[in-house]
Order: structure tokens, then C-alpha cells, then sequence
């Protein structure tokens, strides 16, 4: 257990950890925002938004992610699109993450009472202001159990990106198994521990939003 304090394993380790959040913050991000937007494409008036929008949703719900990152990191480039791995690993794993978030967006927007948008768009609202200021706000705070277990899920998803030369915990894992002969044992009790320690960072983080939000019943 000690070989993560031996001839700078930790400085190692820690920089594979740092990685890790940064590229689950990035992609969650991504994830939000994105998702929001097709959440908004799937409830539109606009027939060409909506398919658009399920047409996302269907796509990236039901293609492994592993196929997700191969079509980014190796299909964008031949089409003149060049970023460096992590931001093609931001993309695969947040446009992937949007799909799921879209989906539980669009579950808490059908359980906004329809009468509410109906008395917007009589005060005069827009179909976008109804969303944003009447129906998202209400949407959010019934969805934040199911929203919580997808951000969860997201950290340990991310370790897909280690096969893609992202320097996070999983690539530090194959660098200690592969190269200097520790017990994999050790190794994959610090790698757990550390993907432990940011799932329970994101399941109190969404803890304290629902003891904030709550909705009365």
C-alpha cells in the first residue's frame, strides 16, 4: 500500500487525479449547457428542432462511448478539426453526458402543469421565455435525484480517456501496472479510492442542492 509515496508514485498519482476533475468538471459543463439546449430543442414548436434533438438523444444514448471517443479523437481530424486530447475527450464524454441530462430535463418539464405555460404565453412570453423563466426553473429542482446519478456516473465514465492518451487516473494506473511491477492490488485501491472521493464529492454536492430546492410536496 505504501508505493504511493515511493520515488515520486505521488506527484504522479495526484497530477492522474487533477486530470480527472478537470476533465470531468470540463465535461460536465458541456453536458449542462448542451443538454439544456436539446432539452429546449425536444419541447419545441419547431418540428426541425425536435428531430434534431431526438435525433441526438437516440444516437449518443445508444453508441458505446468507447466508439463515441474513437469517432471524435480519429473522425475530427481528417475533416480539418484539430484540438489536443483532452478537448476531444471534453467532447466525446459531454456531448455523450447531454444526451442523458436532456432526458431527465425533459422528464422534469413534463411535470410542470401545461396551465403555467398557457398563462405565460397569454401575458404575451415567448415560447423561449416561457421555458427559461416559467418551466426550466420548476423543471431543475424536480429532477435533482435522477440529474445526481448521472453526474455521478460521468467521473467513472471518464476513465475511457486514459485508452486516449489523457493523462488522468486510469492511464497512472496502466503506467504502475505496466512499468514498475507494483501489486495490482495497491494500485487499484488508490484508483478506487480516488474515484470514490469524487463521487461522494458530486452525491453531497447534489445533497446540499436538493436540502436547498426542495420542492414541497
Amino acid at each position: 500500500m505504501g508505493f504511493l509515496f515511493e520515488n515520486g508514485n505521488f506527484a504522479l498519482f495526484r497530477d492522474g487525479f487533477l486530470q480527472t476533475i478537470e476533465l470531468s468538471a470540463l465535461s460536465a459543463l458541456l453536458a449542462l449547457l448542451l443538454g439544456t439546449l436539446l432539452a429546449a430543442f425536444r419541447v419545441s414548436p419547431i418540428p426541425v428542432l425536435r428531430a434534431f434533438g431526438t435525433c441526438w438523444v437516440t444516437i449518443f444514448r445508444n453508441t458505446p462511448l468507447t466508439v463515441l471517443f474513437f469517432a471524435v479523437t480519429f473522425g475530427l481530424p481528417p475533416l480539418g478539426v484539430h484540438f489536443d486530447h483532452l478537448t476531444f475527450a471534453v467532447l466525446a464524454l459531454g456531448g455523450y453526458t447531454a444526451a442523458f441530462v436532456c432526458e431527465v430535463l425533459r422528464s422534469g418539464i413534463n411535470t410542470v402543469p401545461l396551465g403555467q405555460a398557457e398563462a405565460a404565453r397569454s401575458l404575451g412570453l415567448t415560447f423561449g421565455q416561457t421555458l427559461v423563466h416559467i418551466v426550466l426553473p420548476q423543471a431543475a429542482r424536480t429532477v435533482l435525484a435522477p440529474m445526481s446519478s448521472v453526474f455521478i456516473a460521468l467521473p467513472r465514465n471518464s476513465a475511457i480517456a486514459g485508452a486516449f492518451s489523457v493523462g488522468e487516473l486510469y492511464s497512472v494506473q496502466q503506467g504502475f501496472s505496466d512499468g514498475d511491477g507494483y501489486s495490482i492490488f495497491a494500485i487499484f485501491f488508490w484508483v478506487a479510492c480516488a474515484y470514490l472521493l469524487i463521487s461522494a464529492t458530486v452525491a453531497l454536492l447534489f445533497r446540499f442542492l436538493e436540502s436547498r430546492l426542495a420542492v414541497a410536496r
